[in-house]
C-alpha cells in the first residue's frame, strides 16, 4: 500500500478576533487531521474522514491537496456620539478608519509605548482611550514643533506660498493670544473671533472651541484645556490646538 502524502492549508482572511461566519472547502482540516494515522490510514479512510481533495498534484497521483478557509467578522470601531466633535463632525468615516488600522496594527505589534503627536490631539485622545485601554500599552503624547513664525510643522504646509504662510503665521500668533487671554479669566468671544479671522484674512473656519483634555467636553475651563481650530486657506485645511 502507497502512502498518502496529504499537504493542508488553512487561509484566515481577516486578523479579527469574532467568530467565525463562514467555512469554505474542507472544514475543520485541523480537528479531522488528528483522526488519520500514519502508515495506518488508507485513501479510503482519508476520503471518509476529510472528504474529497480540494486538488490533486499533476506529477504524483498520491499527493492531494486540502483546503481551508475561514472568513470572519471584521471588528470595526466606530464613534460614539459624543465623539462626533471637531474633525470627526467635518470628517466622517475618518476617525474610524484610523482606529481600525491602528488597532489591527497594535494587535500584531505587541509595543508597550506608541508616541503621537498631539499636533492632531483628537486622534491622539481617541486612540489612547480606545486603543491603549484595550491593549494596554502607554500612548504618549508628543507636544507640537512650531516653526519660528508659531506656525505648526506640518507637510500640508508645503502647499502654501509664501503668501498664504505669512497669513497662517498671523493667524497662529492671534490664537495663541486667544488662549493666553482666557488662562488670564478675561472674556474670550469666540463666535466674535472665528468672524474677524474669516473676513480678516479670507478663510473658512470649521471649528473654534476650547475644549478640555481629558474629556474634550467644550468650554469645560475647570480642568486643563485647549483652543482648537480647523480651518481651508487656498483650498488647503489646516489644524492646530493652543
Amino acid at each position: 500500500m502507497k502512502i498518502i502524502l496529504i499537504i493542508v492549508f488553512i487561509l484566515i482572511s481577516s486578523c479579527s478576533t469574532n467568530k467565525v461566519v463562514k467555512n469554505h472547502g474542507t472544514s475543520f482540516i485541523k480537528n479531522k487531521s488528528k483522526d488519520l494515522v500514519v502508515n495506518k490510514s488508507n485513501k479510503n479512510d482519508v476520503i471518509k474522514i476529510l472528504g474529497e481533495p480540494s486538488s490533486k498534484s499533476n506529477f504524483d497521483k498520491n499527493i492531494w491537496f486540502y483546503i481551508e478557509q475561514k472568513k470572519q467578522n471584521k471588528s470595526i470601531i466606530k464613534l460614539s456620539k459624543k465623539d462626533t466633535i471637531l474633525c470627526a463632525k467635518y470628517r466622517k468615516g475618518h476617525f474610524e478608519g484610523v482606529l481600525n488600522v491602528m488597532n489591527r496594527l497594535l494587535s500584531i505589534v505587541k509595543s508597550k509605548h506608541v508616541y503621537m503627536g498631539e499636533k492632531d490631539f483628537q486622534q491622539y485622545m481617541l486612540i489612547k482611550r480606545i486603543l491603549g485601554k484595550k491593549y494596554k500599552i502607554n500612548i504618549v503624547g508628543c507636544p507640537t514643533i512650531r516653526e519660528n513664525n508659531k506656525i505648526a510643522l506640518s507637510t500640508r504646509n508645503k502647499l502654501l506660498n509664501k503668501s498664504y504662510i505669512k497669513k497662517a503665521s498671523k493667524i497662529a500668533i492671534k490664537l495663541d493670544k486667544l488662549k493666553k487671554l482666557s488662562k488670564m479669566n478675561k472674556f474670550v468671544d469666540l463666535s466674535k473671533s472665528k468672524y474677524e479671522l474669516e473676513n480678516k484674512f479670507k478663510i473658512k473656519i470649521d471649528y473654534l472651541e476650547f475644549r478640555d483634555e481629558k474629556k474634550m467636553k467644550l468650554d469645560n475651563f475647570k480642568s486643563k484645556y485647549r483652543l482648537f481650530i480647523a480651518y481651508h486657506i487656498n483650498g488647503v485645511r489646516l489644524i492646530d490646538n493652543f
